[in-house]
């Protein structure tokens, strides 16, 4: 398949992807979602760090409290507002970071094969002896808590996969006939990987990225939940959990909330990346 896609591929990529009401619908929440990360702070009713004891534990549908109060009366629905933007940047920026590494590093080891292939896989190797969980969290406690640590540990978490990807896409491109033909022709190596090989391992690697993108939600949830991501009083959906959790028997449902928007966000994101994947005909 030629490096440069036709203009009709693509027109065939959309027309499938819009033809997926599942895909199109999971596009349509995630759009919805940066939307409100990027205007919280003017959508958001109330002020999110604002705190009354008078207030606290409101239920949903209290008047002016749509979604109750936190533990410490501040408005549920302004702190999940604001705190999409903290929640998708935690989530998103990891794998942003980690695609741009791991694929050149997968790229490299694919198409040079024989010891840097070696050297390079067998070094990501190591990274899978240790379930993703167990590393994101050892690696946040030996760096210690903070966004930045937690952002570089999840980082560190997600290049392996992505380099394997792009290595294993990036292997079976390099012996095409118009790689072969591209070599043969004298062409240096760094022209052919930029204009014959990356644009047919890109698509591959981005799509299975995308799929990441649910996994990193739920792994920086999970790190502020224990402390060792975002900071309080800094809304963030999973610290929201943490700091939830002792009215889980009095409040449960606003207890629930942050948790909710978590789901939403990660199956949206999956339904988003299966699309895309059916879309761009990329087999797993």
């Amino acid at each position: 398949m030629p490096a440069e896609r036709s203009e009709g591929y693509w027109r065939g990529v959309g027309r499938r992807f819009v033809q997926d009401r599942l895909a199109l619908g999971a596009a349509a929440v995630v759009a919805a979602l940066v939307l409100m990360a990027l205007l919280g702070s003017w959508l958001a009713p109330a002020d999110p760090f604002q705190a009354s004891m008078l207030k606290r534990l409101k239920p949903i549908g209290t008047e002016g409290f749509p979604l109750g109060t936190d533990e410490l009366g501040r408005d549920m629905l302004s702190r999940l507002i604001v705190g999409a933007r903290l929640s998708l940047f935690m989530g998103i920026t990891p794998v942003i970071v980690a695609f741009v590494i791991g694929s050149t590093l997968g790229v490299v080891a694919g198409y040079s094969g024989g010891l840097v292939n070696s050297v390079i896989m067998r070094t990501i190797d190591v990274f899978y002896a240790f379930p993703s969980v167990l590393l994101a969290i050892a690696l946040s406690g030996a760096l210690g808590a903070g966004i930045f640590n937690a952002l570089l540990s999840l980082t560190i978490v997600f290049i392996p996969p992505i380099a394997r990807v792009a290595e294993s896409v990036t292997t079976q491109v390099r012996n095409r006939d118009f790689v072969e033909a591209a070599r043969a022709s004298g062409a240096a190596a760094f022209t052919i990987v930029r204009v014959h090989v990356l644009g047919n391992v890109l698509g591959p690697i981005f799509v299975y990225a995308t799929s990441l993108i649910s996994v990193s939600m739920i792994l920086a949830s999970g790190l502020s939940f224990l402390g060792l991501g975002v900071k309080p009083p800094q809304p963030e959906w999973g610290l929201m959990l943490n700091t939830l959790r002792t009215a889980i028997y009095t409040q449960p449902w606003i207890a629930a909330l942050p948790g909710v928007m978590i789901f939403i966000t990660s199956i949206s994101f999956n339904l988003l990346s299966d699309g895309l994947r059916s879309a761009m005909e990329v087999r797993q």
